[in-house]
């Protein structure tokens, strides 16, 4: 069954207008924090928000979250912890994973943000405020430990650290890294990192330390340090590849029927012909597509009603895509129906793997054009 019953008829209110259901269960969110906090043991369980709560709402989850007892949360962009701020208000950690962007220094301490601190040049420009303010700055140090993306590499950090000075005018809250291939358990690539996110962190022993994301807090305790930072594993993504998820899972989306229709074998279904129905069949189509965040490369995949499988025909349009329903009874799925896109059959990181990406690309395009429904506020 799915979170909302299935109905023919029309919805009343707001989401009777709607083509597309999105409900989003906060007391999953909720619960799957306080699975992740459990599973890190004496390690300070934060929580990444960043991309509008990847997708699903900062204004809502950020509150949840800080009721099940978060007080750190990372985002990425200034921009993005400025708001975050005023939904928290004060007595909350934010850190900006990017940092401080030349120019935005001051609004990020204006607004209590802590910055990562990825390269000399972010440094450089926060230690230069913390002296024109005349006091100290909290700041995240972020090691390049194997991923070259961001972050000081080992040899710059040690470098670094040999200055006496090098932190002049800084409270440095945290030294971090990040893996890049922790959903991969059995990868050499983790030990490696481990090892050297290690050798750095000993330069630096009275400063906590973190490591690990959603996927690097199963990868065992040795990983964990003093702070955990999941993100997607909150949101319900299985957090290992080829095991099973262990979070709730968190949302559903609900697409409705427009119109149904019957047509002989041999029909070709949408743009380019690129199927043809090879018995006589009944479609329906559903009023979802690409501009709604469902990818068009998602095509071959099935949406679901009353437990029958309902494969998708052909392209999936902008606006909409075709579903064979000839094995549903006739008579009980017509225009304003629900079809079930997302749902207990299949989870976000089925839709994912349909459209050869990963369950954080689906959730930070859902679209806009959805009525939301926040289950357990």
């Amino acid at each position: 069954m799915s979170m909302i019953d299935h109905d023919l008829r029309p919805d009343p209110g707001p989401a009777g207008t709607a083509s597309a259901l999105l409900t989003i269960d906060l007391a999953a969110i909720a619960d799957n924090y306080c699975r992740l906090a459990a599973r890190a043991g004496t390690a300070t369980c934060a929580a990444v928000v960043k991309a509008d709560a990847y997708g699903l709402g900062a204004d809502r989850v950020a509150p949840v979250l800080a009721a099940a007892g978060c007080r750190h949360f990372f985002v990425a962009q200034v921009g993005e912890g400025v708001a975050l701020r005023s939904i928290l208000g004060a007595g909350s950690m934010i850190a900006v994973l990017n940092g401080a962007a030349p120019g935005s220094e001051a609004t990020c301490a204006d607004h209590d943000l802590v910055p990562v601190l990825n390269d000399l040049s972010q440094l450089d420009r926060w230690q230069g405020l913390a002296r024109r303010l005349g006091r100290r700055l909290p700041a995240i140090l972020q090691i390049d430990s194997g991923m070259a993306r961001f972050g000081f590499g080992p040899d710059q950090a040690c470098a670094l650290f040999d200055q006496p000075d090098a932190f002049a005018g800084l409270d440095l809250r945290l030294v971090m890294s990040h893996l890049a291939c922790a959903g991969e358990p059995d990868s050499p690539v983790n030990a490696a990192q481990l090892s050297a996110f290690q050798a750095v962190r000993q330069r630096l022993p009275a400063v906590p330390a973190s490591l690990a994301a959603s996927s690097g807090i199963f990868l065992g305790p040795d990983f964990h340090f003093d702070l955990v930072r999941p993100g997607a594993a909150l949101y319900g993504i299985a957090p290992q590849e080829g095991a099973e998820n262990p979070m709730r899972p968190v949302i559903g989306l609900r697409a409705r029927v427009m119109q149904t229709r019957s047509v002989p074998a041999g029909t070709p279904v949408g743009y380019g012909h690129t199927a043809t129905v090879a018995r006589d069949s009944r479609l329906a189509t559903v009023a979802i597509g690409y501009a709604d965040g469902f990818f068009r490369s998602t095509a071959g995949g099935a949406a679901w009603f009353g437990g029958a499988r309902l494969p998708m025909v052909g392209r999936i349009s902008m606006d909409s895509l075709v579903l064979d329903v000839t094995d549903v009874a006739p008579g009980t799925l017509g225009p304003g129906a629900l079809v079930d896109i997302i749902g207990p059959e299949r989870d976000v990181d089925a839709v994912a793997a349909a459209a050869g990406t990963i369950g954080y690309e689906v959730l930070t395009n859902l679209g806009h054009r959805f009525h939301r429904i926040y289950l357990g506020a």
